[in-house]
């Protein structure tokens, strides 16, 4: 029987700062126009959770029964190890997008802007079609493109735009930063898997550029980002704040150039998640101030 501690498990909460943080950077960006909501930011936090739990489940499912996580390095998969049935995580990812439609909708309805729904329906197929369907797009190296875009740009920009009613060019520049740290995210948990993702074909940016080059394309999606908060400070002085993180971005960085590689890039993967939060919560507080 799959207890409550095995679906904390298979949410992956080590993943949830990559939903947290283009809502706390949208906020910002918001408040920099006077025009901060509160409750708006909460429900946008929500549909941000809830999408990001629904992606984990929907990819443990996925890649459960294609056999793609039978022999992985990372955390326990639900489908794979059978600690549940492949329909039970089917319908708890289901469920995780209802929420997030649920909340997306008193969102839109609140900022008034009903083309958003658009959006909506976007995230959400791709949240499903990144490892599910017939040819799922993170399987042909397209992952980091689907995260940059939607918990990147949609995710920052909505946050602002149900807000303000309006976009920044900070909040443009925050938008690609927070999409930016969500890649590295994906590309060193990618990374960790590369042996055994090449072996049964999934074929993702990491396997298609081989070890060398995803290592020296992580060190960029985590060095980068950083720069671009502090080039904020154009608009907001107090963003020069954002440049504290660029010493542990370094660090994350090296650790990964040297060739740490299986479980030693486990902590790797949970740093880079806190290195995105911190960077969410610096960039959204001096924007606001």
């Amino acid at each position: 029987m799959t207890t409550a501690h095995d679906w904390v498990a298979g949410a992956r909460l080590r993943t949830l700062p990559a939903a947290a943080a283009p809502v706390l950077v949208g906020t910002g960006a918001a408040a920099q126009l006077d025009s901060e909501h509160l409750g708006r930011a909460l429900l946008a936090l929500g549909v941000a959770l809830a999408l990001q739990v629904g992606v984990n489940y929907a990819n443990d499912y996925s890649d459960g029964i294609r056999g793609t996580d039978v022999d992985r390095v990372g955390p326990m998969r639900l489908t794979a190890s059978g600690t549940a049935t492949p329909r039970s995580v089917k319908t708890a990812a289901f469920a995780c997008f209802g929420v997030a439609a649920l909340l997306g909708l008193w969102l839109v309805a609140l900022s008034g802007q009903w083309w958003l729904i658009l959006l909506g329906i976007a995230s959400i197929v791709a949240a499903w079609y990144y490892t599910g369907g017939k040819n799922p797009y993170g399987y042909r190296g397209l992952g980091e493109v689907g995260v940059f875009v939607f918990f990147g740009l949609v995710a920052v920009l909505g946050t602002t735009y149900t807000q303000a009613g309006r976009l920044s060019w900070p909040a443009w520049v925050g938008a690609v930063a927070v999409g930016l740290l969500a890649c590295a995210l994906l590309m060193v948990n990618n990374l960790r898997d590369v042996p055994t993702d090449a072996l049964v074909g999934k074929r993702t940016l990491a396997v298609r550029l081989g070890e060398h080059r995803a290592r020296r394309a992580y060190a960029g999606l985590v060095i980068v980002p950083v720069l671009l908060g502090v080039a904020c400070s154009f608009a907001s002085p107090w963003c020069l704040f954002v440049s504290i993180l660029l010493l542990p971005a370094i660090i994350l960085a090296v650790t990964v150039l040297v060739g740490a590689r299986g479980r030693a890039l486990v902590p790797v993967l949970a740093a880079t998640g806190m290195l995105e939060l911190a960077f969410g919560i610096l960039l959204g507080l001096t924007l606001a101030l």
